[in-house]
């Protein structure tokens, strides 16, 4: 019999687990030789909990031990219609080694197995681990991409961006065509998401459009910006001059802070651009799925909040 018991997450549990996830992320980092992710208190990672808890109910699981009753682990994942998204999954370090992470993969990947849906997830290449416990599931890295760091001027960019007129601010109409473009270039569907970002019921994102020559969009970029975590991600592009210009505008949405996107490894022209506005690669991630895989047909910058594709 297993000495954990999974469970549902529920409200009254939130505060543990966002201080799990704040323990357990630093402690490996640390462990590691490199910078602690969340530098705030515990209680601004419940920033998961509330927006997975909004776009996904019911849709995290936590184990405890069955032993002592204390938090060992958690996991988020979201269904989509074409696919599982593995979200954030965290094991208390006290319990490392011991299988926590295997019996909540397990579960999200016996559900994707009954509904015949291909998963997918961004995980770190530095943390080996991780990347055995997916692969032995049945995960295969299908991408490499380079973490990019920039600490924005307080005055914003001032460089020359090419298609800069072009990008405008999203609005609720604009979600269908961000569907499709999304659809056609990655081969996912994920329409809630696309709506939550620009509703912004909680103020936290910001979400930018770039209108092709021809009318249309031509690609998407959203960002976060809360005490937690500054990122750029998800986006979408047909192209790497329409990338670039969609992340100069939302670097000005987070002038004076550092933020950190996901850019393809393969996109030279995007990188060397970062390179020239002072930013610099922090870390790697792979790309992965598990079942079906659509190679991207343009440019695809993944994101930590949500892991929704």
């Amino acid at each position: 019999m297993s000495d954990f018991a999974l469970k549902p997450l529920t409200p009254d549990l939130w505060s543990a687990v966002a201080g799990l996830i704040h323990h357990s992320t630093n402690a490996w980092y640390r462990k590691h030789g490199g910078a602690e992710v969340f530098s705030g208190p515990e209680q601004d990672c419940q920033l998961f909990c509330e927006v997975y808890e909004e776009l996904d109910p019911g849709c995290c699981l936590i184990a405890i031990d069955q032993e002592s009753g204390r938090l060992a682990g958690s996991c988020f994942y979201h269904p989509r219609g074409t696919h599982i998204s593995l979200g954030i999954m965290n094991v208390h370090p006290d319990y490392f080694q011991r299988g926590v992470g295997s019996q909540l993969l397990r579960h999200v990947v016996d559900l994707a197995d009954r509904e015949n849906k291909p998963m997918r997830l961004i995980s770190s290449a530095l943390n080996l681990d991780s990347f055995s416990l997916y692969n032995r599931a049945g995960f295969r890295p299908r991408m490499v991409f380079q973490d990019m760091l920039l600490t924005v001027p307080e005055t914003g960019l001032d460089v020359p961006v090419p298609r800069a007129d072009r990008v405008r601010p999203a609005t609720l109409a604009d979600v269908p065509a961000m569907f499709e473009v999304e659809r056609e270039v990655v081969g996912i569907e994920r329409s809630r998401d696309l709506r939550y970002f620009v509703e912004n019921g909680h103020g936290y994102w910001h979400v930018s459009v770039i209108e092709s020559a021809g009318g249309g969009l031509a690609g998407f970029l959203v960002s976060i910006a809360h005490p937690a975590l500054r990122l750029m991600g998800p986006g979408v592009m047909r192209n790497e001059q329409d990338a670039v210009a969609l992340i100069h505008a939302q670097l000005d949405v987070h002038c004076g802070h550092t933020v950190v996107w996901l850019v393809p490894g393969q996109c030279d022209h995007v990188i060397r651009t970062m390179y020239s506005w002072g930013a610099v690669n922090c870390e790697l991630h792979l790309g992965q799925t598990r079942g079906a895989w659509i190679e991207p047909d343009g440019i695809v910058m993944p994101t930590f909040m949500p892991e929704t594709g």
